[in-house]
């Protein structure tokens, strides 16, 4: 499976197209709708997801609740396009439009792709490159891993997200929870986060660094259970699924690290301490007594809970702005400023939860006979079978 996504911040739309879907996988608009409700929701937010009610159309690819094996397009609109309609228009501004043209952007903004952007595609005004650099395109990797959670829920794979930490507020996770529980426990929480306590304190980091002008990061986890073991690849460095992941979480705005079950944690413990004892049993086949690799050992599903976080660095983008440098005059500003949000945490552990939700669908039906949902789910079964046998 593929997809690829089209559109700009302030646009009239975006765009995604999904290639290699099963025929027969029951599909409807709230199945996707619903992941992009909780992308927009969280502490933190800025006014435009007041502007925005992100709902997803399906354009093509599904008739009557069940996909036809052809390419899904789906599309959501950008109510904010009526305010922008000359400056991102598609048609040639003229001399009448001057005062459209005064929002061109000459100050790269540090930490944002502008000025790096401006320089590989030869862009004067910022705004070709902010405009689809910002995470507003999330919004359709959310609405395409939403299909994929569709897929993966109809195979019996399961998958939540929740925040570990904002700000250096970090929560109690000791004790370890299923994909139900968490599910449950993070969406009562305005910061999606597992412990009441610590999600308070997190609002209050939150309410001080916008109250300063700044903003905050953190660290979010996605927990998958259900999928079989041996799924991913030993035999070259370009199928190790877990490698695939952390690219997914990587390729998401303003993340800086990702990690596996104990995660960097490991560089300071004994072998004796980090790695899994195999079990078996003729009820669950083969398992293992911990899970401190995070559900994947030489590139390839356990069988275990699949655990992975990522980093998120704070929104570079504040209402105390830093120093900058303008592309016209080379004199120092301080850099512009776009409407914004004090904390995105967590929206971006939806969003981790979507890119892992893709990759995993990806895997499965790269793996396994998938042009019927129905074979599908078949072979999938049958798997499961053999790896208990085995």
């Amino acid at each position: 499976m593929r997809y690829l996504t089209a559109g700009e911040s302030h646009g009239p739309q975006l765009t995604t197209i999904i290639e290699g879907l099963p025929a027969g996988l029951s599909l409807v608009s709230d199945d996707i709708n619903q992941h992009l409700a909780r992308r927009q929701k969280g502490y933190g937010r800025g006014r435009r997801m007041q502007i925005e009610t992100d709902q997803a159309q399906i354009m093509s690819g599904v008739r009557h609740g069940k996909t036809l094996g052809s390419p899904v397009a789906l599309v959501v609109e950008n109510n904010d396009w009526k305010h922008w309609t000359k400056i991102m228009g598609a048609e040639p501004l003229d001399d009448t439009d001057a005062d459209e043209i005064k929002r061109k952007v000459t100050r790269p903004r540090p930490g944002h792709a502008d000025l790096n952007g401006g320089i590989k595609y030869g862009h004067r005004d910022m705004r070709n490159v902010l405009e689809r650099s910002s995470a507003r395109e999330t919004t359709v990797r959310v609405a395409a891993g939403g299909v994929a959670q569709k897929l993966l829920a109809d195979l019996g794979i399961t998958i939540s997200c929740h925040v570990k930490e904002i700000g250096g507020v970090m929560a109690d996770t000791s004790k370890v929870l299923s994909v139900a529980e968490i599910k449950e426990l993070s969406e009562k929480s305005e910061v999606r986060c597992v412990d009441p306590l610590a999600s308070e304190k997190m609002k209050e980091a939150i309410d001080n660094a916008k109250k300063n002008g700044d903003s905050i990061g953190g660290v979010v986890e996605v927990v998958v259970e259900g999928m079989p073991a041996g799924v991913g690849s030993y035999v070259h460095y370009d199928r190790k699924l877990d490698a695939k992941l952390a690219a997914a979480i990587m390729s998401i705005n303003a993340f800086k690290g990702v990690e596996f079950g104990l995660g960097f944690e490991m560089a300071r413990l004994p072998g004796s301490q980090v790695h899994d004892e195999i079990i078996w049993s003729e009820e669950e086949g083969y398992t293992r007594k911990s899970n401190r690799l995070g559900g994947f050992e030489g590139g390839m599903t356990t069988g275990m809970p699949i655990v992975v976080r990522g980093v998120m660095k704070p929104i570079p983008t504040l209402y105390k702005p830093l120093e900058s440098v303008d592309i016209e005059t080379k004199e120092t500003f301080t850099a512009s400023i776009e409407r914004s949000d004090s904390c995105a945490v967590p929206a971006a552990a939806v969003v981790a939860e979507a890119a892992i939700a893709w990759e995993l669908a990806c895997a499965i039906t790269e793996q396994f006979e998938s042009d019927r949902m129905e074979q599908l789910q078949v072979s999938i079964a049958q798997y499961r079978e053999y790896t208990k046998e085995f």
